[in-house]
């Protein structure tokens, strides 16, 4: 089987001039990566040194009667053999999650996991930290949104997710509630707050009768991404 031709090159460029009267190379690289192919064969810098700067033998870079040294590092990338396709789901059929935590305030435990739940074609996971999880460890409920460990996520992959994350009130209204709007990169890693709020109101206001505080979130939006065949 006859291999498909490369159509473009993708390469990061580092371009160099010479200066001899400081010996050493003054160096100004593309923070973008540069795209060949039969359309753009060419890729430069514009502007590099100020031509009295460059043209006056004081400053190093003309040496020799007229000499001058440039140079340039290519560094291309390996060619792509898939298109990566990224969509934003933002009809959820089922875009809520509960989670009860029992007999709040006999728990002894620094943090507590929700069980795994689905949205979005992934898995997720809430924790939370009774006592909270900053400095000021006492005064707060810490809680945080998670992508499972459970995961995998391709080389460069990322998940973007936005909604909100509650404490109910138990009698129905004045709930409290964070915004979230954050990418994931990598699975076990989260988001969330120290401070979610303090566990004076919590215990005054927001813990039902039987004792059990309830956590909603709630997801707007979820992104997805694909993988076709270039």
């Amino acid at each position: 089987m006859e291999s498909i031709p490369q159509t473009q090159v993708f390469a990061e460029l580092r371009f160099f001039v010479y200066n001899k009267k400081e010996n050493k190379y003054f160096t100004i690289q593309d923070v973008e990566v540069k795209r060949f192919n039969a359309l753009r064969m060419v890729w430069g810098l514009i502007q590099v040194l100020p031509y009295d700067t460059f043209i006056n033998p004081e400053f190093g870079y003309i040496f020799e009667g007229g000499e001058c040294e440039f140079g340039v590092d290519v560094l291309v990338a390996p060619p792509l053999t898939n298109w990566e396709i990224l969509s934003f789901d933002e009809k959820l059929s089922h875009p809520k999650f509960s989670w009860t935590v029992k007999s709040f305030s006999d728990l002894k435990e620094d943090v507590y996991t929700s069980n795994k739940f689905s949205m979005g074609g992934k898995e997720w996971i809430l924790k939370l930290y009774p006592k909270g999880d900053s400095p000021a460890n006492g005064k707060y409920l810490s809680l945080y949104l998670h992508l499972a460990d459970s995961e995998t996520l391709k080389p460069d992959e990322k998940v973007f997710k936005q909604g909100h994350v509650r404490v109910l009130n138990p009698i129905g209204s004045n709930h409290v509630e964070g915004q979230y709007s954050r990418w994931h990169k990598e699975p076990g890693k989260g988001w969330g707050w120290d401070q979610f709020m303090s566990l004076a109101d919590l215990r005054k206001t927001y813990l039902d009768k039987e004792d059990a505080l309830n956590v909603e979130v709630e997801f707007k939006v979820v992104s997805a991404t694909k993988y076709s065949p270039i």
